[in-house]
């Protein structure tokens, strides 16, 4: 009789349960790995993308996140490496593989996936922390557009600007220049963008166009009215030089009173005050001639930097002719009654006596002490004014001097008051 069939034994049965058991396990074990794989693929994409992007925006601060995301890329390489070299040396569609064989790939992907999905977390976490900075610089990139909209538009109205006052006969020849300048800067960043200048870069070249374009077009618009302003101040400059120069005569005859009725010391520092004055007033003269002729050019800028130097001489040369006419009138009061001139700084002495002596648990000592030998010098002070000519002027320096620590004094009192002393 002949079988139709070899006889399965219950041994064979429970070993091709265990394999076919084991083929499953290894099957989805490589399932996982292959979605793992995948998605730290993935990330490691986005990642590599968002980078690119944050080097485009801001070069500099994107060098320490590349440096750290080369780390990764190195990890993420080795983890994908590896589960290639897993995949081909497991190949579960080959037949009659025991369950042992089965059981050792099933591990072996099990092992690979879980690093595969630690380095998935990790590529997450950094592009976390890359998030803030880069919404940082998207949102300032979004701010481009309109910075070079404003200053395109201030560059047509600066045109305009010079356009006008070219028309009503003015020379903008500083607006000229200060819009070429815009233009320029603005073809800086048209030429370069983002990828020459970095998004901080081109910000500031957008502002830069704005303002020499703000500049240009403001420089323009205030022609007619400084060129109204230097003509003003050519007429009232013109007046005040005369003035001034009346004042060389007064000045000599005061300084030949000094020198006849005072000591050295009370003049010696004023002399050639007329000769001084005498200068500053043709200086003066010379930048209003410089001024008139800048005017007729049209050079408006200029010409009221000469105008303004024209008045700086004669302030100069108003205040040393005032000194000594000031001089004379100081040494005549001090002459006619020297006590009555020492009387503002007695006031000042006793105005601080008296702050002392109110002052909470009484006058401190060192304030004392500084009072004490102000009265003193006040006292001593007549008693310098000996011989035909005194020296009056040291003595009027002296009751500055003792008036100006009086007030010390008082401010001293006062602060310690403030702080509660």
């Amino acid at each position: 009789m002949t079988e139709r069939g070899a006889v399965q034994r219950p041994g064979d049965q429970r070993r091709r349960g265990r394999g076919a058991e084991a083929a499953a396990s290894a099957v989805a074990a490589k399932d996982a790995a292959a979605t793992a794989f995948y998605e730290m693929d993935q990330a490691q994409r986005y990642v590599n993308g968002r980078l690119i992007v944050f080097a485009d925006l801001d070069a500099r601060a994107a060098a320490r996140p590349k440096a750290e995301f080369a780390t990764l890329t190195e990890s993420a390489d080795a983890a994908a490496a590896a589960y290639i070299g897993i995949v081909d040396a497991h190949d579960l569609d080959e037949p009659d593989r025991s369950a042992a064989e089965y059981d050792a790939a099933r591990r072996a992907f099990i092992a690979v996936t879980e690093r595969l999905t630690a380095l998935t977390a990790d590529l997450n976490a950094f592009a976390g922390r890359l998030s803030p900075q880069l919404a940082s610089l998207e949102a300032a990139l979004d701010e481009l557009p309109a910075k070079l909209m404003a200053a395109r538009d201030l560059i047509a109205e600066a045109d305009r600007a010079i356009a006008d006052a070219d028309a009503r006969g003015m020379r903008p020849a500083d607006a000229m220049t200060d819009v070429a300048a815009a233009r320029s800067a603005l073809e800086v960043l048209s030429s370069r963008g983002l990828g020459g200048l970095g998004l901080a870069g081109a910000l500031a070249q957008a502002d830069e166009v704005r303002r020499l374009a703000e500049k240009a077009r403001e420089g323009a618009l205030a022609l007619p009215r400084t060129a109204e302003e230097v003509r003003k101040s050519l007429v009232a400059v013109r007046t005040r030089v005369q003035v001034v120069a009346g004042r060389v005569d007064p000045v000599t005859v005061a300084m030949s009173q000094l020198v006849r009725r005072y000591s050295r010391e009370c003049w010696e520092d004023l002399k050639g005050a007329s000769s001084v004055i005498e200068g500053a007033v043709e200086r003066a003269r010379e930048r209003i001639a410089e001024a008139d002729e800048l005017a007729a050019r049209q050079e408006w800028k200029a010409a009221r930097q000469a105008v303004t130097a024209a008045r700086t001489e004669l302030t100069s040369a108003d205040r040393r002719a005032g000194a000594v006419t000031g001089r004379l009138s100081e040494l005549d009061a001090a002459a006619a009654d020297p006590a009555k001139v020492a009387q503002q700084a007695r006031f000042a002495v006793r105005d601080a006596q008296k702050m002392a002596v109110t002052s909470p648990g009484g006058p401190a000592p060192e304030h004392v002490r500084t009072l004490d030998a102000l009265v003193a010098r006040l006292e001593a002070g007549p008693a310098r004014l000996t011989g035909p000519h005194p020296d009056y002027w040291a003595y009027l320096r002296e009751l500055d001097a003792i008036k100006t620590a009086a007030q010390d004094v008082i401010t001293q009192i006062r602060n310690a008051r403030a702080h509660g002393h």
